[in-house]
């Protein structure tokens, strides 16, 4: 069962970023190591004012300067500044390390449920926005897990050994600095509200770019077509000017921010060096201890700075997670049953029986209506009707993309539910008119990168469909690459390619959903060939708009608004005189005219 999503969700928090930190659990060890070298970093960095100071009030700020003194502690000075260094780049590298693999896995996970999904959850979902999630998202989070984190670690470490290092050297005036810490907090708190909305209209805009301009490209063909340039490129650029603008805003209230605090801390240094300075003026305290107060409360705002310019990283990476974590928690709507019938796929014979079967891509919409018709194994059925009809819908069920609401589907008499998916796509083969070809070799495509099935194999199933001949007159015949859905072949040549791939991985039922109607009639003719291959000794259901290529099935089935209305060989429909007859008529027509 699908998840229903609440119309009114809450505002992103850090709780999105909790449910993506089970994926760091395998790595917790690398975090502690990372936090332990923080803690020798930090140590390094606190102690460096602190020796500086000793040097000043001992060595030399006294009646008698200690030269011996000043190179012990400009030795220990120097091993301090060197174990510093090599404790920020180990804890930098372990937490690259560890953060990439933690968004790695995630990434993985979230691919892996996207490919789990049922086709309606494609169908309303931009590809350009699940590509922004995959992609830019994740990529975000990965800011978490390496910027964020390692900010919080160091900078909240080093601002609480800063604190102690203070009060050690003098509570008075280490109680005047602290004046500054609830006004920071005021003013974080001010503008707090105002950059997680920033953040999060700016990543909704880059989501929305990537969304129009993904579906742009794959769409250029009709754009160029209709004419469509220029409109699309004013749509572009409005989205481009939003995600301007916002990124401008974004960057103006960050900037403020960060120059709030910064004020701040240039205002409590001027503070210390009043008050430490009297101080130092009246003996209280001796000039060396001043400057580790001034060195301190630079330090102190160094982190606070540090960590505030992370904050447009943490609201970005909130958002992110946010988006990911709705992904993640769709649960399929299509799943498995805990126990799946357990058969041999060799044995199946590829009956096909639909039994009473009502199904709507939205439940109160249906679009077939009580659907009961029966293909026995090796038996040959066209499949026709008007554009809307339900024609597509019925292979969608077959194939389980989509579930009915009513009725059962079987095959070899065990309901489709019962398989596993796995078993189920693996007897069921489906072309489609737009032929899905992948970045790799002929070879690759034939046999959808399944190494099992050997070279022989992809060589007869090329053979049997005759694109043997096509395939070896390429460049480097199989080893040929294809790109861009196989943008450097034909539209016949992609077709019999995908002929190939169904002799080769062999299913006992093939759906054939329109393969031949954007063909010319000479392209056509040459694979028919190959249709003739694909469809020997297996059960085959071909949508057709040319009533030409199913006028020797062993069944027609005629849909109509929903509804089976007519069924028998193309004899027996046309001698009916029903709407098979009509859109037979209306066929010739049209090949008379073409021709």
């Amino acid at each position: 069962m699908s998840t229903k999503e609440s119309p009114v969700r809450p505002k992103p928090g850090v709780s999105s970023l909790g449910r993506l930190l089970p994926f760091a659990r395998p790595y917790v060890w690398q975090f502690i190591a990372v936090i332990a070298l923080v803690i020798v970093f930090n140590t390094s960095s606190v102690m460096q004012p602190y020796l500086v100071k000793v040097a000043i009030d001992n060595d030399i700020s006294t009646n008698h300067p200690n030269m011996h003194g000043l190179v012990v502690i400009a030795a220990i000075y120097v091993g301090v500044v060197v174990i510093g260094v090599a404790a920020n780049y180990m804890q930098i590298m372990v937490l690259q390390r560890a953060g990439q693999s933690v968004i790695r896995s995630i990434r993985l996970a979230l691919f892996r449920h996207i490919e789990r999904q049922a086709m309606r959850f494609f169908d309303s979902r931009p590809i350009g926005t699940l590509v922004a999630n995959v992609s830019n998202d994740t990529e975000t989070v990965s800011q978490f897990f390496t910027n964020f984190f390692l900010s919080l670690i160091r900078d909240g470490l080093s601002i609480v050994m800063i604190v102690f290092a203070m009060f050690r050297l003098d509570p008075r005036i280490a109680c005047y600095a602290m004046i500054l810490v609830p006004i920071i907090a005021g003013v974080s708190a001010a503008f707090r509200g105002q950059l997680r909305r920033r953040y999060q209209r700016t990543r909704t805009l880059l989501s929305s770019m990537i969304a129009f301009l993904a579906e742009n490209l794959a769409g250029m063909r009709l754009t160029q077509i209709f004419h469509q340039e220029k409109r699309q490129r004013a749509a572009f650029e409005r989205l481009d000017a939003q995600y301007r603008d916002a990124n401008i805003t974004e960057y103006f209230t960050s900037m403020w921010f960060n120059r709030t605090l910064e004020l701040l801390g240039n205002v409590a240094v001027s503070a210390v060096v009043f008050i430490g300075g009297n101080a130092v003026l009246h003996d209280a305290i001796k000039f060396g201890t001043l400057y580790a107060f001034i060195r301190y409360i630079q330090q102190f705002f160094q982190p606070i700075n540090a960590m505030t310019q992370q904050w447009n990283t943490l609201q970005s990476a909130v958002v992110a997670a946010d988006r990911i974590g709705q992904i993640l928690q769709h649960e399929p709507e299509i799943q498995d049953k805990a126990e799946t019938a357990r058969v041999d796929l060799d044995a199946i014979q590829g009956r096909v029986e639909f039994e009473h079967v009502t199904f709507g891509y939205k439940p109160d919409q249906p679009v077939l209506r009580d659907i009961s018709f029966t293909v026995e194994p090796g038996q040959f059925i066209g499949v026709v009707g008007a554009t809307g009809a339900g024609k597509s819908s019925v292979m969608g069920l077959l194939t389980r993309f989509y579930e009915p609401q009513e009725g059962i589907i079987t095959l070899d008499r065990i309901p489709i539910w019962d398989y596993s998916q796995r078993d189920l796509h693996a007897l069921i083969g489906i072309v489609q008119q737009d032929v899905s070809l992948f970045t790799g070799t002929v070879r690759d495509n034939i046999r959808l990168f399944r190494e099992e099935i050997p070279d022989e194999v992809v060589r007869e199933a090329a053979r049997v469909v005759g694109a043997d001949g096509v395939i070896e007159r390429l460049i480097h015949g199989f080893d040929t690459q294809l790109y861009g859905k196989g943008s450097n072949l034909s539209a016949g040549e992609r077709q019999l390619i995908s002929f190939a791939r169904i002799v080769a991985l062999n299913p006992k039922v093939l759906i054939l959903d329109e393969a031949t109607a954007s063909l010319d009639s000479h392209t056509e003719a040459l694979v028919q060939k190959g249709l003739q291959a694909v469809t020997e000794n297996r059960t085959t259901l071909v949508i057709a708009h040319r009533l030409s290529t199913i006028r020797h099935a062993d069944q027609i089935l005629v849909f109509d608004k929903g509804r089976l209305v007519e069924r028998g060989t193309h004899a027996e429909l046309v001698a009916q005189g029903g709407l098979y007859a009509k859109l037979d008529a209306e066929s010739g027509i049209e090949s008379r005219v073409i021709s």
